[in-house]
């Protein structure tokens, strides 16, 4: 029997990543993203929702994705991510079964200049679009962080 466990998500960072190592050295970094979805009630009044993902990325090989994670993305970074869901289990310190469902990336695209989209830790101001290789005098600005509802 086949089966597809596949996750793309995109949306913002809702805080600054947190990188730490396991005990054998190994750095995990972990965030959240909020995403936006629409839905028309029963009195056909469009409502905005906000779901809230849990992401984990770790080292692969020899992309370092934990740490460009960590490096280059703060609150309110735009990203796209790729990934797997995973489910674990543990017993918390007070004896209690706790279970937290996340999202394992395999890839993390960085969707905006490095220091744009929040107020972060950005290093400094965002370079211009028109500085940005690739870009074409003609292609369509992105719209302005501001304007987005979360």
């Amino acid at each position: 029997m086949a089966s597809l466990n596949k996750v793309m998500l995109m949306g913002r960072l809702t805080k600054d990543p947190e990188m730490r190592y396991t005990p054998s050295g190994q750095p995990v970094t972990s965030f959240s993203i909020a995403t936006n979805r629409y839905s028309s009630g029963t009195d056909g009044e469009r409502k905005e929702f906000t779901d809230y993902h849990n992401i984990v990325a770790w080292n692969i090989g020899k992309r370092n994705l934990a740490q460009q994670v960590a490096d280059f993305l703060h609150k309110g970074s735009l990203v796209y991510i790729e990934g797997r869901l995973q489910t674990r289990s543990w017993e918390g310190q007070d004896g209690q079964k706790r279970r937290a469902t996340e999202v394992v990336a395999n890839d993390v695209q960085f969707l905006e200049p490095r220091g744009a989209g929040g107020t972060g830790g950005s290093s400094g101001p965002a370079a211009p679009v028109d500085d940005l290789p690739g870009m074409a005098e003609d292609m369509p600005r992105d719209v302005d962080p501001d304007e987005i509802p979360f």
